[in-house]
């Protein structure tokens, strides 16, 4: 890692609180927390934002929340989120067969209309200038309410955030999946 997490003990107490929690989730505090936390609003507010879109009654199904953020985890070639995302994706269900298959998602016959239809936004999102076609949004549109779609492309936006952030400091993986996800394609930058 670029950057060293500090010793916990030198954070602010509501930072522990966070991190205590962590510990209770996960069975370890998540180095990026301890990083981001190092400025300690900016912590908070991404804490907040992430417990929003990660809610046990969000508007879309868990294990497509899932599918999408190990996606954008791997374009941005994230280890540490790859890591907990694949986790999580098969704790909400998702055999490690699929998972496996989510970096060719396109040539794989595992995955629904729905979830397609979510992978190609994602990607549309990350790999291109941002400018989502139309056509996908018409096709997306017959699946989901614009609340639904206004939160999957909120979900996607803050996994490109978040998974660029671990992957520009170096954070590695944290031992939660032993899954290979690597995406082998290289991240194309947004136009100009």
């Amino acid at each position: 890692m670029f950057i060293a997490p500090k010793p916990i003990r030198d954070y602010p107490w509501y930072i522990r609180l966070f991190f205590w929690k962590q510990k209770r989730s996960y069975g370890k505090v998540l180095e990026p927390g301890m990083l981001w936390a190092r400025s300690p609003s900016v912590f908070v507010g991404v804490a907040l934002l992430y417990g929003a879109l990660n809610r046990r009654r969000g508007r879309l199904d868990p294990a497509l929340r899932s599918l999408v953020t190990v996606r954008v985890s791997q374009i941005n070639h994230c280890e540490f989120c790859v890591d907990i995302n694949a986790a999580t994706l098969m704790k909400r269900g998702v055999s490690p067969d699929k998972v496996a298959q989510l970096a060719h998602w396109q040539k794989a016959e595992a995955f629904t209309e729905v979830e397609r239809l979510a992978l190609e936004l994602a990607e549309a999102m990350i790999r291109t200038d941002r400018r989502v076609e139309a056509g996908l949004m018409d096709r997306l549109k017959a699946h989901f309410d614009d609340d639904s779609l206004a939160e999957l492309c909120g979900l996607i936006a803050f996994q490109n955030m978040s998974s660029s952030y671990n992957a520009s400091l170096d954070i590695p993986a944290q031992g939660f999946c032993s899954l290979p996800l690597a995406d082998d394609t290289p991240h194309t930058p947004p136009r100009a």
